[in-house]
């Protein structure tokens, strides 16, 4: 009859100690997996394919299927001369990766886009988060790789040993945009008074963000790399205006000269009236 009891209270122990290991278990995964999740949030410096959507409508249209970063590494071009196949410019994120689970993206200074004459990631989304629209030329209806748009190119002139007045044009050089995307700028060196800098200057309009200037500087720390275009440019208050964009000729096309006011209530008054303006003693 004793032996029966130590049974029972055996058995009773070992079911709460594993009600309470599993418990355990349970809410050590439930705080992993919170900053596994945070990890796993893309950084804002992420780069992605080309015409991919902005980052927001991305994440919620990708389906990490991952059929642009194997269309990527398949493209015929992707092989040496022995035949053999390279890395693929895209990546699909993993665990130890800024970026969200399972989608693509790519690091230039390790492989950077090749800007594909057919940019074979972008047809095979099944998702639309890649839009095919983003890099059709609207007049020839063909996929124009001058479209693509995966961020900017910007230039650290403190590293960049083009300003210190070494000569170097890798960057230059490299860009599949020749004397496009990147211009060499020249200008005198003061301080020999003989030799001239060769400056590389970025056209933010032209550049598509391939990342191969990036790939090709011959600093230990790339002097040039690519960024998101919201990251490198930032956006302009609302209130300004660029008179030679077509949108803004648009908006102000039927506006007559007498519908502007230039001039305002403080015009007529003196700085001491204004500047009292609503003071009573």
């Amino acid at each position: 009859m004793a032996d029966k009891k130590k049974v029972e209270i055996s058995s009773r122990r070992r079911f709460f100690t594993n009600i309470a290991h599993n418990v355990g278990l349970g809410a050590m995964g439930t705080l992993l997996l919170a900053g596994y999740a945070q990890k796993a949030k893309s950084s804002p410096l992420t780069l992605r394919p080309p015409a991919a959507l902005g980052e927001a409508d991305f994440i919620k249209t990708c389906i990490k299927c991952g059929l642009c970063a194997e269309a990527c590494v398949n493209r015929p071009q992707n092989r040496d001369k022995e035949g053999n196949q390279k890395k693929g410019t895209l990546k699909m994120a993993k665990a130890n990766d800024s970026v969200t689970i399972g989608t693509p993206f790519f690091t230039p200074r390790d492989v950077p886009c090749f800007m594909c004459d057919d940019i074979p990631c972008v047809p095979v989304c099944p998702s639309g988060a890649l839009d095919i629209n983003k890099v059709t030329n609207p007049k020839t209806k063909k996929l124009d790789f001058k479209m693509m748009d995966m961020g900017v190119a910007v230039v650290d002139v403190h590293s960049c040993i083009a300003f210190w007045g070494l000569q170097c044009d890798a960057c230059y050089r490299a860009c599949p945009l020749l004397d496009e995307a990147i211009k060499l700028q020249y200008n005198r060196n003061s301080r020999t008074g003989k030799h001239a800098f060769l400056e590389p200057v970025i056209n933010p309009d032209v550049c598509t963000g391939c990342g191969l200037c990036e790939k090709a500087c011959v600093t230990e720390k790339p002097a040039i790399f690519v960024l998101p275009r919201e990251v490198a440019q930032g956006k302009p208050g609302d209130h300004y205006v660029r008179g030679w964009d077509k949108k803004d000729q648009q908006r102000v096309k039927d506006r007559k000269a007498s519908d502007i006011k230039t001039e305002d209530e403080r015009s007529s008054k003196t700085p001491v009236d204004y500047l009292n303006k609503g003071l009573e003693y």
